[in-house]
């Protein structure tokens, strides 16, 4: 009969698996009720069809994992699997053990190029070892001073302090210990792969050479060690009545062994050490084990400090790539504003993150004109900034050779399309600016309308018909443009949505009639509008941080 084994405490409670749905969570009315603050009420359930188990979340704030790895669909169950809700553990166990049930589990050797020579065995009998054995019987005692342990572990604490390649110096925990322990025959140390919760050899050593250069593990030891995070001492594995049931243990002859949990500054396990010997006249004892769980402490203490500092030395060289990366793309933004008689200009840009994906330029036309772009990539940081970046070069190669903004629009749009990217459309205005004839022609394409604040403060928009889909959507899109001149006073105003959709810190929007009407009653020239209105988004923001790039230009004709 299939059954699930609650592991808590250094008891196995089985619970069998007799109904269609058992419920696992802190409600009385559970099937199995856990009692911890990070399981939910109902946190979990077990589905029987046909002699096929399936564990399903029931959307649980902490989740619910099966040999280490999150589910987020219903997961089959095979025996033997491994089952975490908060810090509460189970163990399935099915009708039988397949042969091949240990295959997923977080024990399984893989992607080491000492995975040949580690061996961890199978338990036939599916037994699971509780609690740890404190003291051991046995012959003879290691003649170690006390102070040899402890310049052992100073010793390991040295060579592991400050270095990044904490996997070279794994070896040289495994020869501190062999020196602290001159029987000790064999040793391994293994770490859990963080993306595959697998756990995999990094260093091993033998004392002796031998036609075996294996090291052999029991996977009912090992997974106590990780599961519940204890020591494990056997001063004979063989015969040691708490193993007895497990077949492969008995297989090993090994006469003693300590198999020690590295715990990280979380608490969780990230591998373990084992030590073994097959010397019956040397087996280790309480005392050793004390050594062994302090070296081991001390060495999961510098390990995650060398994994921090290889973090840090790792994010400070992407921090310094996108420090360039942002410089390269406000270098694609124009140094200066044009200086045109009777005209103001004003532009701002901050990107939500070291990059965005806002753009804007002004550029003169070999016809007298000046090309106004403005464009609003879907998304933000570096792939939002990689199409905007192709959209700068292409806005102005394109302009440059085509006087009519619906069609360069259409152009670029085409171009967008050619090599576009799966949701990484763009809102886009071009406007063709002719300070002879004082009029704009607008050109549309998904963004918001630009707002037009006559001189008596009156806002004026374009009509939403002519709004054209973004580019990089539809290719052979035609795009239309509409015309208007430019009265004394008239400022044009353009934005990006992180704008109006500024937040303060209690989630409240800057919002689209806020903004209409700050423009409405704000400065009349452009520059000082357009400050302003910046100064205005930063004030209801009360510093909460930005989620969106915030740009905006603005434009327009003095009234004097």
């Amino acid at each position: 009969m299939a059954k699930l084994i609650l592991l808590q405490e250094g008891a196995a409670t089985p619970f069998d698996l007799t109904e269609p749905a058992t419920t696992i969570g802190r409600r009385p009315d559970c099937t199995v009720q856990v009692q911890s603050d990070m399981v939910s009420r109902k946190h979990a359930q077990v589905l029987s069809c046909d002699g096929q188990f399936v564990l399903e979340d029931l959307g649980s704030g902490n989740g619910s994992f099966v040999n280490g790895q999150r589910i987020e669909q219903p997961t089959p169950l095979v025996h033997d699997d491994r089952i975490k809700l908060g810090p509460i553990l189970f163990r399935f166990e099915g009708d039988q053990a397949p042969e091949d049930s240990q295959a997923d589990r977080p024990t399984q050797v893989r992607d080491s190029p000492l995975a040949d020579v580690v061996d961890i065995t199978n338990d036939d009998s599916g037994s699971t070892i509780m609690g740890t054995l404190d003291t051991a019987g046995g012959f003879g005692l290691l003649d170690v001073q006390p102070q040899a342990k402890l310049k052992a572990v100073l010793d390991i604490s040295r060579s592991l302090a400050g270095t990044v390649d904490w996997n070279s110096l794994l070896p040289k925990i495994l020869d501190t210990l062999f020196e602290i322990f001159p029987h000790a025959d064999r040793g391994c140390i293994l770490i859990r792969d963080e993306s595959t919760g697998n756990m995999v050899p990094r260093a091993i050593k033998h004392r002796r050479d031998s036609e075996d250069d294996s090291v052999k593990l029991s996977r009912t030891i090992l997974n106590t060690v990780l599961e519940q995070k204890k020591a494990i001492l056997s001063a004979d594995a063989a015969s040691d009545s708490r193993f007895e049931a497990s077949e492969s243990i008995t297989n090993l002859t090994i006469r003693s062994m300590m198999c020690v949990p590295l715990l990280g500054l979380s608490g969780d396990a990230m591998g373990a050490i084992n030590i073994d010997t097959q010397n019956p006249l040397a087996q280790f004892r309480k005392d050793d084990l004390d050594l062994m769980i302090a070296v081991a402490g001390q060495a999961a203490l510098s390990i995650d400090g060398a994994r921090l500092l290889s973090t840090y030395v790792e994010k400070q060289k992407q921090d310094n790539e996108m420090r360039i990366a942002a410089n390269v793309q406000r270098a694609l933004l124009p140094d200066h504003l044009p200086e045109l008689d009777g005209y103001e200009f004003f532009a701002s840009y901050e990107a939500a993150q070291a990059v965005g994906g806002d753009y804007y330029d002004i550029f003169p036309l070999n016809n007298g004109k000046y090309c106004l772009a403005f464009g609003d990539v879907a998304g933000k940081g570096v792939p939002a900034s990689l199409v905007m970046s192709r959209l700068a070069s292409v806005v102005r190669s394109t302009f440059q050779h085509v006087d009519e903004a619906d069609e360069a629009v259409s152009q670029i749009n085409d171009h967008m399309c050619a090599k576009a990217v799966e949701g990484r459309f763009v809102t886009f205005v071009a406007t063709l600016l002719d300070p002879a004839s004082h009029s704009i022609s607008v050109v549309n394409a998904g963004h918001m309308s630009p707002m037009v604040r006559k001189l008596d403060g009156t806002i004026e928009e374009l009509p939403a018909g002519t709004v054209g889909i973004p580019l990089g959507v539809l290719e052979g899109f035609s795009y239309e443009s509409i015309q208007r001149t430019l009265d004394p006073g008239d400022t044009v105003v353009i934005y990006t949505d992180g704008v109006s959709e500024a937040m303060n810190h209690d989630s409240e929007l800057y919002g689209l009639e806020r903004l209409r009407e700050f423009v409405s009653q704000g400065p009349v020239h452009a520059d000082e509008l357009g400050k302003a209105v910046r100064t205005d988004v930063k004030k209801h923001a009360d510093g909460r941080e930005q989620n969106d790039d915030i740009t905006m230009m603005v434009f327009g004709r003095n009234s004097d």
